[in-house]
C-alpha cells in the first residue's frame, strides 16, 4: 500500500499539534517498512528561503519522502487556493507518486480544490481526512467561540454564523457550508482523534458510518535512555509537588490568561509557594492584547509576590520533553476552546506528570477526573487557583494521579489503526463486534 500523507506544515517548521499527529503517523509507516510519503505545506509566515524560483512542491532539507507544499495564495474565506500552478504541481506530483491512499490531515494553507483534484486523478485511490479541528464548521478559525462575547458555542447554523460576523449575510453562510460538504464528499472515510469530534461532526451532517475513532499518534519519549539516567525528582528540591508547566500553543484559546488570573487570585488567597514555567512559542499569532499581557508577566512588570516563579523557557522540540518534564509536577491544560484531542496530554501522560486541564471537549474525554488528572470548568480561574492549593497541599495526591496515568499507545498500534481504515477491514470488524 503506497501511502501519501498530507500535513499543514511541517512539526520542524511551525509547531502544532496537527502537523506533529501527522508527521509522528509518518514516521511510524515508515518504520513498518510502509511506502509513505509526507507533503507538508509551508507559507509566507515561515522562512521565505523555502520559495524556490517557480517551485510549489520541493524537496524538504534532503530527506527521504519528505516533501513541502509551497503555498502563497491560500483565501481564507472561502477555503479555496487561488494560485492556478499550485493545483498543477500537486497534480503532477499525485501521477508522480501514484498513491493508493491519499490522507489529508487538514485544507488550510491547501484549499479544498485539492480534495476535488486528488479524487479526479486519482478514480481509484482511496481518500481520508483527520478532522482536526472545526475549521470546516466554523468560520471564527474553528474555535467554536462566539466573536462577540468569546462564550462557547454548540452548533453552527446560517443565522447564528452571521450573528458572529454580521457583515456577512446567512445566505453566504450556507453557500459556504455547502461548498465544504460538496468538497468532503469525495473521502472514503474520516478520522477523528477522539469521540467528542466524531459527535460534532456527526451533528453538522458527516455519515458516522464513515467516521472512524483514533488516537493521534505520539512516540513515546519517556522511553529515551536520557529520561531513565535522569532523576524524577531533582536534589534539593521543595517536598510539595508546587511545581506546574505550560506546554504548547502561545495564543489566546488555550488558556494562559487564565493562568495568569488564577496566579493573582492564589497570591491573595494562599501563602504556599508556586513555580510556573512556560514552554511554547508562536505568540505572534496571539492577539496583541494577549501578546501585552504576556509580556508583563514574563518581564516581572506584573507584580507577584515573590513565592510565587514564572518563567519562559521558549520553545520547545519533542526530544526536550524528558528535561522540561523532569524538572516539574503538574502539566496545565488549561483551554477556553473545543479542544479537539490536546496532544500535551499524550505528553503529560507518557511521563506521568498528572495533567489539569480544563473540562471542555476532548479534554474532558481524555482526563479521567480524579483518576489520572484534576479537571476544572474551562475559564474558571478562581477554581483553579484552588487546585494549585490541593495540587500542592493534599498528601499523596500527585503520587495517586501519576501512578494511574495510561500512558500513550504505541505509534505502531496507530499505524495499525489507519491500515485497517485505509483498506475497509475497519468497518468489517465494526460490523463483526455489532453481530
Amino acid at each position: 500500500m503506497r501511502i501519501l500523507e498530507i500535513s499543514l506544515f511541517h512539526p520542524e517548521l511551525i509547531r502544532g499539534g496537527a502537523q506533529q499527529a501527522a508527521y509522528e503517523l509518518f514516521l511510524g509507516m515508515r518504520k513498518s517498512g510502509l511506502d509513505a510519503t509526507l507533503l507538508a505545506s509551508a507559507d509566507l509566515s515561515g522562512p521565505n528561503a523555502l520559495f524556490k524560483p517557480g517551485a510549489i512542491i520541493t524537496g524538504f532539507d534532503g530527506r527521504e519522502n519528505e516533501f513541502l507544499f509551497l503555498s502563497d495564495a491560500f483565501d481564507h474565506a472561502w477555503l479555496r487556493n487561488l494560485n492556478v500552478r499550485a493545483l498543477k504541481w500537486f497534480e503532477e506530483f499525485l501521477l508522480d507518486r501514484k498513491p493508493d491512499v491519499v490522507h489529508f490531515h487538514h485544507f488550510l494553507t491547501f484549499g479544498l480544490e485539492l480534495f476535488l483534484l486528488a479524487r479526479r486523478t486519482l478514480p481509484k485511490a482511496r481518500l481520508f481526512l483527520t478532522l482536526h479541528e472545526f475549521l470546516a464548521i466554523c468560520r471564527a478559525d474553528g474555535h467554536m467561540l462566539r466573536t462577540f462575547d468569546k462564550t462557547l458555542c454548540t452548533s453552527a447554523s446560517a443565522v447564528r454564523c452571521h450573528q458572529c460576523f454580521p457583515d456577512i449575510t446567512p445566505e453566504m453562510f450556507r453557500l459556504r457550508e455547502d461548498w465544504i460538504k460538496q468538497a468532503f464528499a469525495v473521502f472514503d472515510g474520516f478520522i477523528a482523534p477522539t469521540a467528542f469530534v466524531r459527535d460534532r461532526y456527526t451533528a453538522w451532517g458527516l455519515p458516522p458510518r464513515k467516521i472512524h475513532v483514533i488516537s493521534n499518534a505520539q512516540t513515546d519519549y519517556a522511553t529515551l535512555e536520557s529520561w531513565h539516567l535522569r532523576p524524577p525528582s531533582p536534589a534539593g528540591r521543595s517536598p510539595r509537588r508546587n511545581r506546574f508547566a505550560f506546554f504548547g500553543q502561545l495564543v489566546d484559546v488555550k488558556g494562559l490568561g487564565v493562568v495568569f488570573e488564577a496566579l493573582d487570585i492564589f497570591a491573595k488567597r494562599y501563602d504556599e509557594d508556586l513555580i510556573f514555567e512556560i514552554n511554547g512559542s508562536n505568540l505572534k499569532f496571539a492577539s496583541e492584547k494577549f501578546r501585552i499581557r504576556f509580556d508583563e508577566f514574563i518581564s516581572g512588570k506584573h507584580q507577584l509576590p515573590e513565592r510565587i516563579k514564572v518563567s519562559w523557557n521558549g520553545s520547545y522540540a519533542m526530544t526536550d520533553l524528558p528535561s522540561r518534564m523532569g524538572r516539574i509536577d503538574w502539566v496545565l491544560v488549561p483551554s477556553i476552546w473545543w479542544e479537539i484531542f490536546g496532544l500535551v496530554l499524550s505528553e503529560a501522560f507518557m511521563f506521568r506528570r498528572p495533567p489539569i486541564a480544563s473540562r471542555i471537549g476532548g479534554l474532558a474525554e481524555r482526563v479521567r477526573g480524579e483518576k489520572d488528572g484534576l479537571l476544572f470548568d474551562a475559564g474558571d480561574a478562581s477554581e483553579l487557583a484552588d487546585i494549585f492549593y490541593r495540587a500542592i497541599t493534599e498528601e499523596g495526591l500527585w503520587e495517586r494521579l501519576s501512578a494511574a496515568s495510561p500512558g500513550v499507545p504505541s505509534v505502531e498500534s496507530i499505524v495499525e489503526s489507519h491500515l485497517r481504515v485505509f483498506s475497509g477491514r475497519a468497518g468489517a470488524v465494526r460490523r463483526a463486534r455489532a453481530a
